[in-house]
């Protein structure tokens, strides 16, 4: 490799808008986040469930009148 035209790989501070802190490494210092794996609703269980049960039966409804008999 050649030498000084990479960038310093070091230790590293991820701070999340929730208040939790990670360390590794990366090219940058200190790097902040909107959401991480202690905060995001996927991970942390409280993700809500789409109905779309009520969607398909108002489209059914509405375009029976096309349905061939």
């Amino acid at each position: 490799m050649k030498s000084d035209i990479h960038p310093k790989y070091e230790d590293a501070t991820i701070t999340c808008a929730c208040g939790n802190v990670m360390k590794t490494r990366s090219t940058r210092k200190e790097m902040t986040v909107n959401t991480c794996s202690a905060c995001h609703p996927y991970f942390t269980g409280a993700k809500t469930m789409v109905d779309t049960e009520g969607r398909v039966d108002s489209f059914r409804k509405r375009y029976a009148k096309f349905a061939k008999k």
